[in-house]
């Protein structure tokens, strides 16, 4: 009896895991689709691998992680970056408000043709340097943190806005005629088919334009340091070649973008949950 059950707990192991193996195995060609347990094990694999590359780099001016945990222990504890973090995390948000707020809005005015030369002149300033712009806006707001929250929006914007407008432009003629179609006026067209149609494809584009503002943050908050902020935090550190603490800082700067990815791509899923239907990949 015992070797019975031996035998056929042996046999529903080997029943597991062949199909698990096969899985791992598929994940190295193109076009297949893996389980979430497969995906798990790659994912923790990996990260397994670049430890160790990490562990033996043969760069001795790199800090190992056990020292990059004690810098960020001390950076937390005694040095107040969990409150730079906030101000820095405030502060983002703020801009990723105004940011959505104008961008939205000028790129549904380019169902307007008289706005669609202003919103493709704000486009073309995602080739214009902040620096170059630092003293236009502190004329125009003022220094401290009304300028860095104009930096970051400005930062943004003409990224998000050159998106979104494509998005708007490529809605197929048909949508539009089947809204007419259904005795719409103009304005109902616009608001079912421009704003409703593509609000999944607009979490997208602000889900990756996000990620701007976290990436300008060391420099906007390099130009006024007057609140802090965990930009400032780690212009300060690199600038006396403190490596354990810039790569501890890094670390929690890209642990809270990922964080903020991932509740703006579980809103886009709750407001849009028909986004993802069609997807091979979900």
């Amino acid at each position: 009896m015992k070797a019975g059950e031996s035998a056929g707990g042996g046999a529903g192991a080997a029943g597991w895991r062949r199909p698990l193996v096969k899985e791992l195995g598929d994940a190295f060609l193109p076009n297949r689709v893996v389980s979430a347990t497969a995906l798990q094990i790659l994912v923790g694999g990996e990260i397994a691998l670049v430890l160790l590359v990490w562990l033996n780099s043969p760069f001795a001016v790199l800090p190992k992680p056990a020292e990059v945990l004690r810098a960020f222990g001390s950076l937390w504890l005694e040095q107040g970056l969990g409150r730079e973090l906030f101000t820095s995390l405030g502060m983002n948000l703020e801009a990723l408000g105004w940011t959505a707020l104008l961008s939205l809005g000028l790129s549904y005015l380019t169902v307007l043709p008289a706005f669609r030369p202003i919103v493709l002149a704000v486009s073309k300033g995602r080739f214009l340097g902040l620096i170059g712009l630092t003293f236009v806006f502190t004329l125009m707001v003022g220094g401290g943190r009304p300028l860095k929250v104009a930096l970051l929006v400005f930062g943004m914007t003409v990224f998000f806005v050159t998106s979104m407008a494509s998005v708007v432009a490529e809605i197929p003629r048909e949508k539009f005629d089947h809204a007419r179609t259904l005795r719409m006026s103009e304005g109902k067209v616009v608001w079912e088919v421009v704003v409703l149609g593509t609000a999944d494809r607009a979490f997208e584009v602000f889900r990756q334009n996000a990620a701007i503002g976290w990436m300008m943050l060391t420099m906007v908050e390099g130009i006024s340091r007057s609140e802090g902020g965990v930009g400032a935090m780690l212009l300060n550190q690199n600038k006396h070649f403190h490596l354990a603490e810039v790569f501890a800082i890094q670390f929690l700067i890209l642990f809270v973008g990922l964080l903020q990815d991932y509740g703006i791509g579980f809103l886009k899923r709750l407001v849009c949950p028909y986004a993802s239907l069609a997807l091979e990949r979900r």
